[in-house]
């Protein structure tokens, strides 16, 4: 039994696929600019793809199901929070990316406001929709509160199927903020239009100009990336999981994200890990985190079936899990941030 805004829910699985919220999902305002006539631009599609149908409707049920599933007002409280740097520096060209500060403030306002501590909705498979791939829609103000929350491409969706106490099946919906498109997003340079005008020919300079600082900015990143590998492989020469001590197979893992981390953090060795592939695409994903005592703690987003196949054992101890009062510092974010509690 797992517990969730005051409630008991008995766990059942884990969709097997991460939802990335695309930019035909959200609300106008969070769209991503592509070209200059904003009249030009869609105002977002309401439904979801969710996955193949035969996936889809494995996990949600037959063919035309009706799927009611919830949110938690507090998790929406903690997305927004972690998500706030975006809002405040973006990463990409947002069309109301010019009034986004106000936007945070109006869209935190109203969820802290929210009366209820769960937020229910219902889903539909849009079976009307040929082909193979499977969408749903809803018209709930939970569903349309993750259009109007989510910023494409850097937001993905969890989701839980669980039981009540009465045995009807729910569905935990959760947002996240992935770090990783972030990073990725802020060392792509601009691509811009180019034009034959005197003001296009300016524009043109202008960005040239600023496509050569962005370069410069994603070396100067590659270089400080390649000096913090250096000083971290001194602290931890070895994977503390698999003893593999072969550093071509090793990688330097940021415990603080580098989206969110500050110029100091991204090249603090005391910020990091050397682990092998898996371990570090578990640890970077939040699908695990460790406790001062040198504890792994597993996230229940992942099923049983994964954990065993990856011989992953939840509180298991860690003797030679490097530690220290900075590390646990920087381990206090990224369970409250980054880890899917």
């Amino acid at each position: 039994m797992i517990q969730l805004g005051g409630e008991k829910f008995k766990f059942i699985d884990v969709f097997p696929k991460i939802l990335t919220v695309p930019d035909s999902f959200v609300v106008r305002n969070n769209k991503i600019q592509t070209t200059k006539d904003k009249t030009k631009e869609s105002h977002g599609e309401a439904k979801l793809y969710i996955s193949s149908k035969n996936i889809m409707r494995d996990f949600y049920g037959h063919e035309g199901f009706h799927a009611t599933c919830f949110m938690l007002k507090q998790d929406l409280i903690n997305y927004l929070n972690i998500l706030k740097i975006e809002y405040l520096n973006p990463s990409q060209n947002y069309r109301g990316m010019e009034n986004f500060s106000a936007l945070w403030e109006e869209r935190m306002n109203k969820i802290v406001h929210l009366q209820n501590e769960i937020i229910t909705f219902e889903v539909s498979d849009q079976n009307q929709i040929k082909g193979p791939r499977g969408y749903v829609n809803s018209t709930d103000m939970g569903y349309q509160l993750i259009r109007e929350l989510s910023l494409p491409l850097v937001s993905y969706i969890l989701v839980k199927k669980l039981s009540d106490t009465t045995g009807s099946e729910l569905y935990y919906w959760k947002l996240f903020v992935d770090f990783e498109a972030i990073e990725q997003m802020k060392s792509l340079p601009t691509v811009f239009a180019y034009g034959k005008s005197k003001l296009q020919a300016q524009e043109t300079k202008e960005a040239e100009k600023q496509i050569e600082e962005e370069v410069t900015n994603i070396k100067r990143g590659r270089d400080g990336q390649q000096k913090y590998r250096e000083k971290l492989l001194e602290q931890c020469p070895f994977c503390p999981f698999t003893m593999v001590a072969d550093d071509r197979l090793l990688i330097a893992s940021h415990i603080k994200p580098w989206a969110v981390a500050d110029e100091k953090e991204r090249t603090d060795p005391y910020n990091g890990y050397m682990l092998t592939p898996t371990y570090d695409r578990l640890f970077d994903k939040g699908f695990i985190t460790f406790t001062e005592d040198r504890h792994v703690h597993i996230s229940n987003f992942l099923s049983n079936r994964t954990c065993k196949q990856l011989g992953l054992e939840d509180d298991k101890f860690i003797q030679m899990l490097p530690m220290d009062k900075k590390r646990i510092k920087y381990l206090e974010f990224h369970r409250k941030s980054v880890f899917k509690d």
